[in-house]
């Protein structure tokens, strides 16, 4: 049952920002119809979405840091938008947004800074035939000898020498294909898995047992991992791992949601832009954005993806400097005022934000209060704030971070519409 509370009067304590509208209360619903007229204003307490784990189609898959379930923006794309309407999501992370709203027949526009980004989304919004991936794996020559590079990193803490080896084949066979213009689809496919499957806490990894696989910890300190467990990289088959991995996103992926898919694919935008800066969009284009960004500088997403972006030949320092991640609040507040006028000027007259921010230091900043006045003094009216309350589980608990204690956890959401 949903609960309602009036906004807090600090929502609108800028004395530049018009008064909020008089805010009514919803009768409790099993579900809220986010088109009602008296929805405007309030605030909504509830289980929106299940709890559950891997509720979404295979494909969702993919490790990333503090990316959110597709659950997330399922619940708005099925209720905000019609099929072959916008979709967007300005900080794409790994892509759940934009994958959902393909898997659901809306165009998309995906931008991250992060190049990783569209190196995981843009693959699983068409994704090839199991049977090609076979094919184009067994045509790739894992024993080569990879140039040697003087800035490579010493990975001998992470994998077998043979491994290893395998790896760099890869690494240089993907790069090689790019740098070309041969790369394709299952080019690009494999080197999205092969980016995930890097280090992780399972065989199902190249590596030897290390963090999850949603972060990289440095050489010196899994030297330090595998001096305290005593162990050793284990010699792994790069190409089983590959296809395994493939087989399981691959798995509900039906030929007419393939065909439907590919179609969408034609005219996705994916976009590596300050989110403050996109004149590659169109004024009064998008229908709706589902978007969540950086939380001040609660996860360091460039330094959590060193090793994916040296396999991926990505300046990873030069993708931490230029990211929207401060460990103060002013700063933040003065990016996200940015990235929400670009968004009224993207989004079309009826069109929905729905801006996922949480609550950090440890419950201390709740960033929904930061958001809502931006949004307003962008042009937006507030429709919502809606709050998905649930027990979370996380990953974090394997390194002593007890579910709903620390780090985030509250969908919190703002709900703007543009009239």
């Amino acid at each position: 049952m949903a609960t309602h509370h009036a906004l807090q009067s600090s929502l609108f304590d800028s004395p530049a920002l018009p008064p909020p509208a008089t805010l009514r209360c919803c009768a409790p619903a099993e579900d809220i119809d986010l088109a009602a007229p008296d929805l405007r204003g309030a605030r909504i307490e509830k289980e929106l979405w299940t709890a559950r784990q891997r509720q979404g189609n295979a494909l969702h898959e993919i490790s990333y840091r503090a990316c959110f379930k597709a659950q997330l923006p399922h619940y708005f794309i099925t209720r905000l938008t019609q099929p072959y309407e916008r979709v967007y999501d300005p900080f794409s992370g790994r892509g759940t947004t934009v994958v959902e709203a393909a898997l659901l027949g809306r165009r998309i526009i995906a931008n991250d800074i992060n190049p990783l980004s569209e190196i995981l989304a843009r693959p699983r919004i068409a994704p090839p035939r199991l049977a090609e991936i076979v094919a184009r794996l067994d045509a790739i020559d894992l024993n080569r000898r990879a140039p040697a590079d003087e800035h490579d990193p010493d990975l001998s803490a992470f994998y077998h020498p043979e491994t290893e080896q395998a790896l760099r084949a890869l690494r240089a066979y993907l790069f090689e294909r790019r740098a070309s213009g041969a790369e394709d689809d299952v080019d690009r496919w494999i080197r999205m898995v092969a980016t995930n499957r890097l280090t992780g806490h399972s065989p199902g990894f190249f590596s030897v047992y290390t963090l999850p696989p949603n972060q990289a910890t440095l050489p010196e300190r899994q030297h330090a991992i595998n001096a305290a467990r005593g162990q050793l990289p284990p010699p792994r088959d790069v190409k089983r791992i590959i296809l395994k991995k493939s087989a399981q996103l691959l798995s509900q992926l039906s030929e007419e949601l393939r065909a439907k898919m590919a179609e969408l694919a034609q005219d996705a935008l994916f976009l590596t832009s300050r989110a403050q800066a996109t004149p590659q969009i169109a004024s009064d284009s998008v229908s709706l954005t589902v978007t969540s960004p950086p939380f001040l500088d609660i996860v360091q997403y460039a330094e959590d993806n060193w090793l994916r972006c040296w396999f991926n030949h990505i300046d990873a320092d030069a993708v931490a400097a230029s990211m929207s991640v401060s460990a103060q609040l002013a700063v933040w507040r003065e990016e996200m005022r940015a990235a929400l006028a670009e968004l009224y000027r993207v989004t079309r007259p009826g069109g929905h934000v729905a801006f996922e921010v949480g609550e950090v230091r440890n419950g201390r900043i709740m960033l929904d209060e930061v958001i809502a006045p931006l949004g307003i003094e962008a042009g937006f009216q507030v429709k919502a704030i809606l709050i998905n309350k649930q027990t979370f589980t996380k990953t974090s608990n394997i390194w002593g971070v007890r579910n709903n204690r620390k780090g985030t956890n509250t969908n919190r959401i703002v709900l703007f519409v543009k009239e």
